[in-house]
C-alpha cells in the first residue's frame, strides 16, 4: 500500500493552523465549551492524518479541510454566538453587515454550517471516490449529498447529547442557539446547500474536463 507523504506546503499549512490553535487556546471565552468543540478539532485533524496518509489527497482539499478547521477555531474561541465579525467589517470597511441583511442574530454559527457543505466536499469526494470507484460523478454527487445531511444531523444529535448534561447557561453557550428553536434545522440546511454548491461546481469541471 502506498504511504503518501506530507511536503513542506503541507507542514507550512499545518504550522499556521498550531499557531491558530494557541492564539485561541489564549483567555477564551468559556474555556470548558471551547475545550468541548476543541476536542472536535483533534478528532479531526487525526482522521485527516489518516486519510491523507491512507489515500492520498490533492492540495486542494488539504487546504480547504485545514481552511474549515480554522473557522472552527475561531468560532470555538468566541463561543460561536459572540464572535464580533460585524465589528470587525464595521470598523475595517464602515459598513454594518448585520444591520444591511436584517440580522437580529450573530450568524458566524451558520458560516460555519455552510463551510462544512462547501470546504470539506472534495474532502468527502475522495473517500467516496476510493470506497466506490465504479461509480459516476454524478451518483457519488448524490451519496456524499445525503452523507452531508446525514453527518449533520448526527452532529446536532450530539451537541443535544452534551447539552442535557450542562446547566442550561452552559449548554446555550455550547449549542450557541441564541433563542432559536429551528437553529438546529438551518443549520442542516445550510450545510446542504454549502455540499450542493460545492459538488455542483466539481461536477461542471470535471464534465469540461471529459469534453
Amino acid at each position: 500500500m502506498i504511504e503518501y507523504q506530507f511536503s513542506l506546503k503541507h507542514w507550512l499549512l499545518l504550522g499556521f493552523l498550531a499557531i491558530a490553535i494557541i492564539i485561541a487556546s489564549i483567555q477564551p471565552l468559556e474555556l470548558s465549551s471551547y475545550i468541548l468543540h476543541q476536542i472536535g478539532t483533534v478528532l479531526m485533524l487525526i482522521a485527516l492524518f489518516i486519510c491523507f496518509k491512507k489515500i492520498g489527497l490533492s492540495f486542494y482539499s488539504f487546504t480547504l479541510y485545514l481552511g474549515f478547521l480554522l473557522i472552527h477555531i475561531l468560532g470555538a474561541h468566541y463561543l460561536y454566538s459572540y464572535v464580533p465579525y460585524n465589528e470587525w467589517i464595521k470598523e475595517v470597511f464602515n459598513f454594518d453587515l448585520n444591520q444591511f441583511m436584517g440580522w437580529s442574530r450573530n450568524m458566524y454559527d451558520r458560516l460555519v454550517h455552510i463551510a462544512y457543505g462547501v470546504l470539506l466536499y472534495p474532502f468527502f469526494y475522495r473517500l467516496f471516490q476510493v470506497w466506490l470507484p465504479s461509480l459516476k460523478p454524478s451518483v457519488l454527487f448524490l451519496l456524499i449529498i445525503q452523507f452531508v445531511m446525514a453527518s449533520s444531523l448526527i452532529y446536532e444529535w450530539i451537541e443535544w447529547w452534551i447539552a442535557m448534561g450542562l446547566s442550561p447557561e452552559d449548554a446555550e453557550n455550547y449549542n450557541g442557539q441564541q433563542g432559536d428553536i429551528w437553529d438546529a434545522h438551518q443549520d442542516m440546511l445550510l450545510a446542504t446547500i454549502g455540499a450542493i454548491i460545492s459538488g455542483a461546481v466539481i461536477l461542471i469541471k470535471d464534465k469540461q474536463g471529459t469534453a
